[in-house]
């Protein structure tokens, strides 16, 4: 009889494995296929230049997201949207294993399958940071490889050498994740407030203070780059977060709207159910529960009453909910659970699954498909403006009518051969760089304030600046469009117009991009 229990437990666990890795081939196939439909978005060509112009920080954030693309795509010997975009999905995939892991340790393997599932249908976890080139992408993967190794670490009281060795490689892993993103300190705090409230232990073994060192090690070059730019990395997001002495309710609506939709409602309420029933002791206060809660807490918390004061972004708490959807897959387990059938758990939540994919169906049509506008079109300049969809739509043919208009200025000897192009902000410079100035080799240079320019301050230093007496190109999109006039007219004798783009999705004019000479650079 025990042997066939055995057997039992052994067909039932091959068959969950079988539905995680069905899982992850799924989901990995459908980012690969989104990778090659949809163009880089504002944020995604940004990073692009921390692979081109790398160093041991940047303005906006910390290194590895360059780093990352640099890996995905051999140095930059491959750079279409597709290996740009492969080191998220592949991060991806593994954070979904690393999900399933984490909820087999605290509960079960069944457990462990609902977390996966959860994680898969999160708008956060599996589409912006599953997907997008953004910090967050190896931020979450360190953060649950940092996750799994607290829970091996943590609850120890005799501690042994394994246990330290656990706590040494969180402190490696939380340094690679404040080495993504700067927020995942919150993984220091929430070891630290387990640590105080339900095992001092740790307080009088030294393994804790080296772990803490290899983390300051880790982020040493970026403090080291900070010291010398004036910390200007740490101002710039100090203003972003600093409380302001109103209440602004609508910013925290807005919050906490974006976090329900970030995570998918269905999950978001699952989350929530749980909780509840944690509260009301309907689950076992573990200590795997208390250090999930409090991976969690601290973040959510603090951000989340920082919209009480300042606009935020819903993306800023992603890593909190991680934790918090492990405990929602510990109590929802046992109720998808059917003893006396091995049913395939993804099968009973399809709902969630079924609502991403249905949000997925829709912003590719949005993009790519949808005969309309979804933002202004009253005048030429204005065309488009406020549609999020162009973010991600037509660059690829303004690169392309950009090249035959700018040739046949250059042959008529209008133009020096290979001149370069001008913008006044990160963005639009950065697709501007990606899909125009860089398929044909050539300069682009963002003029304005630091808070404008951002890591193109310093682009520009590496790329010569602007010289005197040379002519450039301006790309003016009515989506985001600004008089050339008024933003370069000081800088340069004359500004002229040249020549308009019309950019069309599904037969429909969506935008256009008006290109100019800017005649003879004067100086700033």
């Amino acid at each position: 009889m025990q042997k066939f229990d055995l057997q039992l437990k052994g067909v039932k666990l091959t068959l969950i494995r079988r539905q995680v890795v069905g899982l992850i081939a799924v989901s990995t196939a459908i980012r690969l296929v989104l990778s090659m439909l949809l163009e880089l978005g504002n944020d995604e060509v940004y990073y692009w230049t921390y692979a081109s112009y790398p160093d041991l920080s940047h303005f906006d954030h910390p290194p590895m997201v360059g780093l990352l693309i640099q890996a995905s795509t051999l140095d930059l010997l491959f750079t279409d949207d597709f290996f740009l975009r492969l080191g998220p999905i592949l991060l991806a995939a593994a954070d979904t294993w690393l999900m399933y892991r984490i909820g087999a340790k605290v509960k079960d393997e069944y457990a462990g399958l609902v977390a996966a599932v959860l994680f898969t249908s999160s708008v956060y976890c599996s589409l912006i940071a599953g997907f997008a080139i953004i910090p967050d992408a190896p931020e979450l993967f360190f953060w649950l490889m940092a996750l799994h190794a607290s829970l091996d670490f943590l609850p120890a009281i005799n501690i042994t050498r394994e246990d330290r060795l656990s706590c040494m490689l969180f402190g490696v892993l939380t340094g690679l994740a404040m080495l993504s993103k700067y927020h995942a300190a919150f993984l220091w705090i929430g070891a630290g407030a387990y640590i105080i409230l339900f095992n001092r232990a740790w307080l009088r073994d030294y393994s804790l203070y080296l772990s803490v060192f290899l983390s300051l090690v880790l982020l040493a070059p970026v403090i080291y780059w900070n010291a010398t730019h004036d910390f200007i990395t740490f101002t710039f997001h100090s203003e972003r977060v600093t409380p302001s002495y109103d209440l602004h309710f609508d910013y925290f609506f807005r919050e906490l709207g974006g976090q329900i939709a970030y995570n998918n409602p269905f999950n978001y309420v699952l989350i929530v159910i749980a909780c509840v029933a944690l509260i009301r002791k309907k689950m076992k206060a573990t200590p795997f529960m208390h250090i999930l809660l409090l991976n969690s807490l601290p973040l959510l918390v603090v951000f989340t009453g920082f919209s009480l004061f300042r606009s935020t972004l819903p993306h800023w708490t992603g890593p909190a909910f991680l934790g918090l959807t492990v405990i929602a897959a510990m109590y929802w387990s046992p109720l998808l659970k059917l003893e006396k059938r091995i049913t395939p758990i993804v099968g009973r939540l399809m709902l969630p699954l079924a609502l991403l994919l249905l949000m997925v169906c829709a912003a590719v049509f949005a993009i790519d498909f949808s005969p309309f506008s979804f933002g202004s079109s009253a005048g030429d300049v204005r065309i488009g403006d406020g549609d999020f969809t162009q973010d991600m739509y037509g660059w690829e043919s303004i690169g392309r009518e950009f090249k035959t208009i700018a040739l046949k200025q250059e042959r008529a000897g209008a133009m020096k051969k290979n001149a370069g192009l001008v913008s006044f902000k990160w963005f639009p410079a950065a697709h501007e760089d990606f899909y125009v100035a860089n398929p044909m080799v050539r300069d682009l240079y963002v003029v304005g304030p630091l808070q404008d320019v951002h890591k193109y301050f310093w682009i520009n230093e590496a790329r010569g600046g602007l010289k005197r007496g040379e002519d450039y190109y301006h790309i003016a999109v009515s989506n985001y469009y600004r008089d050339p006039q008024s933003l370069f007219g000081d800088l340069f004798e004359r500004v002229e117009a040249l020549d308009t783009i019309v950019v069309r999705r599904s037969g429909t004019v969506v935008r256009k991009a008006f290109v100019f000479k800017l005649k003879n650079y004067r100086g700033s």
